[in-house]
């Protein structure tokens, strides 16, 4: 059980880096790319992210319970459950506002919430690394 709770922690991340840092500022470079478009993809992407998350959340605290985590380890996915939490019930909402706005043909100024959602993307990083090296200690 031991495994389940490093490779959903390590997985988990890097889906997070890839699609977070990777795929989401790229895809408004690409030829042919407008603002509704590169939205609307970005919504079936992390839409898709964020399910994952859950389940490898699920997985991970598993995992820890099973195998007997400490109270390190379960602080650490506490700390990864609120963040999350915070960004499906806090900020996506705000955000998908604005994609509805945007998508209907509206004009919608840059939202604080995409700050707000970055920020929380880099502390769940930071968590999801201590978490991954306690989980493979």
């Amino acid at each position: 059980m031991a495994a389940m709770w490093v490779a959903a922690t390590w997985v988990w991340l890097g889906m997070v880096l890839a699609i977070s840092f990777l795929e989401a500022p790229l895809k408004f470079r690409a030829p042919g790319i407008t603002v509704p478009l590169g939205l609307g993809i970005g919504r079936l992407v992390f839409r898709a992210l964020n399910g994952a998350e859950l389940v490898l959340l699920v997985l991970a605290v598993v995992g820890a319970v099973a195998s007997g985590a400490g109270p390190v380890g379960a602080g650490l996915l506490g700390g990864l459950a609120v963040v999350l939490g915070a960004q499906l019930v806090v900020v996506r909402p705000a955000l998908s506002r604005r994609t509805d706005a945007v998508l209907r043909g509206g004009e919608a100024p840059r939202s604080r919430a995409h700050l707000g959602y970055v920020a929380l993307e880099i502390v769940k990083v930071l968590l999801l690394v201590v978490l991954g090296v306690t989980a493979s200690a």
